[in-house]
């Protein structure tokens, strides 16, 4: 089967140097010519491949792209980023908004690929990267390279866009942003930072950074870790009564536990928000006990978890994953512990279905046909990898969303406000601290289809916060539409 594939991808590769096919500079090993899985044709190019960061180490960082429907010369070029930390961005690819669809082969093949009505290179050109190195089919020759931090994270990332950019200098001129989920609420701002120090210094290429994207991300200690209890209590999943004590015995902070009394509050909090899904509450939770089927929320009326239910066409998911770490654990300095370490260490973290993506990236011809290098070299795809070692080391990020929407840069927070992981409370706390003033005075709808998807607040210094209505930690993937309406206004400065 490779053999096969690799020599239609060579007569194709051949065939279509002489054609206008490549008439931008982009590499030409790098077009993607077959998506195996996928049997139509694609409506537009993409690309695929590694950038080296390090010759003599062997450090690379892989890389999907996927130019706009639209109008991929002057469309903005938006680099995606998941969280984890340690979770590969093909999360965003297959199960948000790339380009397909992903349907779960019966009889174990590869999944059926179609195209995603909702994919977010309908109106942008999408750079899919797996980092930090050692995530996804990021490697390193030298193992030393999966020991790392937010800062060098976020030098890496910035390295990769450098010379990305040399690779393909024809999208130098197109707007471009830094967009992500969950624990990339540390890895966007931080290097969105490095672009800016990078631009101001004088670094070639020139980037044309124009700000940047996060739905559920993390963000501050503080805010994060406070942000549960107002959240679970709003959503009347804990009663009045229970509020105001634990409220009143931990003084309003959540997350140190200062004493016993709080301690034994805050358990009764969490024997009564036991089962529940944490990334959406108004999906079915996928528990580690019973990994074959899905154990519905019962704790919730049928027609409250109706609410939760996406739009995919195609529905490939049994469960969410978490982009960020446990339950009421906010951002700290020091190590942060990998998914898979959690998985072990801790049964009340849920378990995983993510099958259709490692069944559609361990395959070999995959990997060739997307130019990813084999398993011995790169290492088996998994979603959340437990290769890396992470140490935050940067603190809240509330002074990089200070210096970065001070200097004009547009700032786009978005919430699924049934997300219970990094709950939509902390984020518009956080972007209220900013202290910026208020457009219009006014907390509002938001419309898709003449439906109310949400609620945004608009502030000065192109700050915009935005929840989307029924949606859980990861927004694309339960409510695509909403999320393809507000990202393309947007990017487009129209109204939200």
């Amino acid at each position: 089967m490779i053999k096969i594939l690799e020599s239609i991808y060579l007569f194709l590769f051949i065939y279509l140097s002489f054609t206008s096919f490549f008439a931008q500079s982009a590499p030409l090993n790098a077009i993607v010519l077959l998506v195996p899985g996928f049997t139509g044709i694609l409506p537009s190019k993409h690309y695929a491949g590694y950038v080296t960061l390090d010759v003599i180490r062997g450090k690379k960082l892989y890389f999907y792209y996927v130019l706009s429907e639209r109008d991929p010369s002057k469309d903005p070029v938006v680099l995606w980023l998941n969280g984890g930390p340690g979770c590969s961005s093909f999360d965003g690819f297959v199960y948000e908004h790339g380009p397909f669809n992903f349907e779960k082969d019966k009889n174990g093949g590869l999944p059926k690929l179609h195209l995603n009505p909702y994919a977010w290179n309908k109106v942008a050109n999408m750079i899919y990267l797996d980092s930090p190195v050692g995530v996804g089919m990021s490697y390193s020759r030298d193992k030393s390279d999966y020991h790392t931090t937010d800062t060098k994270t976020a030098l890496d990332s910035h390295k990769f866009l450098l010379e990305w950019f040399k690779l393909y200098p024809e999208y130098l001129s197109n707007p471009f942003y830094i967009s992500g989920e969950s624990f990339a609420g540390i890895y966007i701002p931080t290097l969105s930072y490095q672009v800016i120090r990078g631009l101001e210094t004088g670094d070639k290429p020139t980037i044309n950074f124009k700000g940047y994207i996060i739905g559920n991300g993390v963000c501050d200690q503080v805010f994060d870790g406070n942000a549960i209890v107002p959240f679970v209590h709003g959503m009347g999943l804990i009663s009045d009564e229970l509020y105001e004590e634990v409220n009143k015995t931990c003084k309003g902070e959540f997350y140190k536990l200062r004493n016993k009394e709080c301690e034994s509050k805050m358990r009764k909090v969490d024997g009564v928000l036991d089962g529940l899904n944490m990334y959406n509450i108004l999906e079915p939770c996928y528990h580690a006990n019973n990994s074959n089927k899905m154990n519905e929320n019962t704790k919730l009326p049928l027609s409250f978890r109706k609410l939760g239910e996406t739009e995919r066409p195609l529905p490939v998911r049994t469960r969410i994953f978490g982009r960020a770490w446990p339950f009421k654990a906010p951002v700290k300095p020091g190590y942060v512990p990998t998914w898979p370490e959690i998985l072990e260490s801790s049964r009340t973290v849920p378990c995983i279905d993510d099958s259709v993506a490692s069944r559609w990236l361990n395959d070999e011809a995959v990997r060739v046909a997307i130019h990813a290098d084999p398993i011995i070299l790169a290492g088996k795809w998994m979603i959340c990898t437990d290769r890396i070692k992470y140490h935050s080391n940067t603190g809240s990020m509330i002074q990089y969303h200070k210096i970065l929407t001070s200097r004009g840069y547009r700032a786009l927070i978005f919430s699924g406000d049934h997300d219970m992981c990094v709950p939509f409370t902390g984020s518009e706390a956080w972007t209220r601290s900013l202290g910026y003033k208020v457009i219009d005075d006014e907390w509002r709808q938001w419309d898709v289809d003449e439906q109310v998807a949400g609620y945004l607040q608009a502030y000065d210094k192109n700050l915009t916060f935005l929840t989307v209505k029924g949606a859980g930690h990861t927004v694309p993937e339960y409510k695509p539409k909403e999320a393809l309406a507000f990202f393309s206004r947007w990017l487009d400065g129209k109204e939200i």
